[in-house]
């Protein structure tokens, strides 16, 4: 079983910035791909960036591009999101998430932590 905890959400003025993060543990080793999702009221889940272990490739949903920053820090088991620029339309809980070795799909899921971006 492979544990992710958040931590970093909060209120921020539109224009703001928040440093979302991710600690996993537990069975890590088995652990490729990290990143963040979110689900704002009333719709779906979305993927927000993702990042592999090796090789460091990155993905990003294109409404975040260029704003948004995954990185990842495989000694310490953690993977952040640096988010700048935010948009009210960026309010929703953020979750972050894991995928094995050879997996298609999110594997782990963390509790979610809650970002609201209002004036």
């Amino acid at each position: 079983q492979v544990q992710l905890v958040e931590s970093g959400g909060g209120l921020v003025q539109p224009g703001g910035s928040l440093r979302l993060s991710c600690a996993a543990s537990g069975m890590i080793l088995g652990i490729n791909t990290m990143g963040w999702y979110r689900q704002a009221p009333g719709k779906q889940r979305e993927l927000v960036a993702q990042i592999a272990k090796i090789g460091t490739t990155e993905a990003y949903a294109d409404s975040v591009k260029g704003r948004f920053t995954i990185s990842r820090d495989n000694a310490k088991n953690t993977v952040h999101l640096q988010m700048n620029s935010l948009k009210p339309e960026d309010t929703a809980t953020y979750y972050c998430s894991a995928k094995l070795y050879g997996s298609s799909r999110v594997d782990y899921w963390g509790q979610g932590t809650q970002v609201t971006v209002s004036s």
